[in-house]
């Protein structure tokens, strides 16, 4: 194929990329270093360096980190088992893992608002059986449960993808020469799956950390995080610049942790070199 060809073939996607991707962000670095007039100024990141804006940035990597290790610690082994499991059951659970990813995530976010409301089922049955009601709305516990119910398959999926594609010749050789289960899951499958692993870190982590619409509903307007600080400058303030200033530091954190996941599964195929 010739260089023009190729490069007709490739304008559609590079003129994607160039509107809704570069110009989108030069407007928000735009927007991060001028003030309402238009000129330039640092005052927008000054302004994230308040304690209530720091405090909402530190909330929001500790809520994607739990629900980020909540998702591994789930994932792995329900990975693990679906892989040594029939074809069959296999689709079978994959399709149940993949419904909650068909239902639009304002739906999922909605649907467990009422589970977990005051006249919800869960506290409905905590009546029953003499619990009484719990407070569940408005609590971290909410806020974590619905990034975790969310992107859970998001975690599931690269894992699962690794289990299968592992040459099950190493595990047998591994047995037997004498390692036990344990060191066969410690030496030999959690190496082999790691690059799973943190892909599937990074497409928890990211969606977590920006999310606004679980933690307005589940938080009930109690629990606010970066998500939610940007949506609130863009329709309630109309404060643009601090917004885009907000959403550049947000990008400078995820760019940052994908960066330091991506050295940690290089470092290890180097030592596993």
């Amino acid at each position: 194929m010739s260089s023009f060809k190729q490069k007709l073939l490739n304008a559609p996607y590079a003129f994607w990329s160039f509107v809704f991707v570069a110009i989108p962000l030069l407007m928000v670095v735009y927007y991060t270093f001028t003030d309402k007039g238009g000129a330039f100024t640092f005052e927008n990141l000054k302004i994230l360096l308040d304690k209530k804006y720091i405090s909402v940035f530190a909330y929001s990597i500790w809520y994607a980190f739990l629900a980020t290790v909540i998702c591994l610690v789930i994932a792995y082994p329900l990975s693990y088992i679906i892989s040594k499991m029939k074809s069959v059951f296999q689709d079978t659970l994959m399709v149940l893992i993949m419904l909650p990813m068909w239902i639009n995530l304002l739906i999922v976010t909605f649907s467990w608002k009422e589970i977990l409301s005051n006249n919800g089922i869960i506290n409905s049955l905590f009546e029953a059986i003499g619990i009484g009601k719990v407070e569940m709305l408005g609590t971290s516990f909410a806020v974590v449960l619905g990034m975790v119910y969310c992107f859970l398959p998001f975690m599931i999926l690269p894992i699962l993808s690794s289990m299968q594609k592992l040459d099950k010749s190493l595990i047998e050789a591994s047995e037997d020469l004498g390692a036990t289960k344990i060191n066969v899951i410690k030496r030999v499958i959690v190496p082999l799956t790691l690059p799973g692993v943190i892909s599937g870190i990074t497409m928890v982590f990211v969606p977590s950390i920006s999310t606004f619409y679980i933690s307005q509903k589940l938080g009930n307007g109690m629990i606010i995080l970066i998500g939610d600080l940007i949506e609130r400058q863009f329709s309630v303030s109309a404060n643009y610049n601090v917004g885009a200033a907000i959403s550049l530091v947000m990008m400078i954190l995820i760019l940052i942790s994908v960066a330091v996941m991506n050295r940690f599964a290089d470092d290890n195929d180097k030592g596993g070199a």
